[in-house]
């Protein structure tokens, strides 16, 4: 069994993220996991300590009682990737087992926004107050995340670069470890463009114009993920479409799921075959796979609800047939 060392984890991490990154990923939260399980080696193990990897991990797992085994599983999935690569230079290095942390099936279901919910948000806004963030900025923002199903972390990074307001396209960059295209709509350009010229007179006011993040707070400061978490959530507890107070209801990552449950629903009610649309819908919103996709089939009531009725009409037309 593999014995463990400070340095060498540390040297380890290092090559790791060195090699990760170069293939393309970014690797910003994996890290944070694999500096964590770092700091806590430091904390347990002594200079004549003679635990092993596989010790030290199953105690840096089960650090905190009652923790959700998904997320226990994530970061074993991360220290795993750690000691794959740690087994290319030492064939006898240790690899954990899946079953140090066995993954159930999450029981999380995502509030889909209604369309009577998406406006009363959006009217919540234009009479929304929130220290150094504009309205008009939070609009659009929102009207963003509703429109292409971007992740909210991929909204709040963009730069003006990343935006062609004459093609219609974002340039999604380096999300997921890879870079995508998303077309959106003419109606979402005019806000786009609207929202610039508020966004040109912050910039000029603050000296800000040598900024190029897209979204300006009113001190010219870029738009953090944090901020514009807190803002949506801010709006969707004083519209009561989430609690006061927890992190249990509806969150602005729900946005990107009402924009794939409405596209599915308005391509069920136009008789498209969904199937064939799936594919497409996966690599608009940056998906690894369609798997990741087919999840939004069975998202809302509604949307099963049409499905079922065009099943029973294929049903019928194939009975009469014979």
């Amino acid at each position: 069994m593999t014995a463990i060392t400070l340095t060498g984890l540390a040297r380890d991490i290092d090559e790791f993220l060195v090699f990760k990154r170069a293939l393309g990923y970014p690797y910003r939260r994996s890290e944070q996991t694999l500096r964590s399980f770092q700091r806590f080696v430091e904390h347990e193990v002594h200079p004549n300590s003679k635990l092993t990897l596989e010790t030290i991990l199953k105690r840096w797992l089960n650090r905190i009682d009652g923790r959700k085994p998904i997320t226990v599983g994530l970061e074993l999935g991360i220290i795993r990737q750690l000691c794959l690569y740690r087994r290319r230079r030492d064939p006898h290095s240790f690899v954990p087992d899946h079953a140090l942390a066995p993954v159930v099936e999450s029981s999380f279901v995502p509030h889909i926004f209604s369309y009577d919910e998406v406006h009363r948000i959006l009217k919540a806004i234009e009479i929304h107050r929130l220290y150094n963030v504009s309205a008009k900025m939070l609009r659009t923002l929102v009207l963003v995340l509703y429109c292409t199903g971007l992740r909210l972390g991929e909204a709040a990074r963009l730069q003006l670069h990343d935006v062609d307001l004459d093609e219609l396209i974002f340039v999604i960059r380096e999300s997921k470890g890879r870079t995508r295209i998303v077309p959106f709509r003419a109606d979402l350009g005019h806000e786009l463009r609207a929202y610039l010229s508020e966004r040109d007179l912050v910039a000029s006011d603050v000296d800000g114009a040598g900024n190029s993040s897209l979204f300006l707070r009113r001190n010219g400061q870029p738009l953090s993920l944090r901020t514009a978490s807190q803002a949506i959530r801010r709006i969707l507890r004083k519209e009561g479409i989430k609690p006061e107070a927890g992190r249990v209801g509806a969150r602005p990552y729900e946005f990107r799921h009402a924009f794939a449950v409405h596209r599915l629903t308005d391509w069920y009610r136009q008789g498209v075959d969904i199937h064939t649309r799936l594919p497409w819908l996966s690599a608009y919103m940056g998906h690894v796979d369609v798997m990741g996709t087919e999840v939004y089939l069975a998202a809302t009531p509604e949307l099963m609800e049409l499905a079922s009725q065009r099943f029973e009409g294929r049903l019928q037309t194939a009975r009469q047939a014979r």
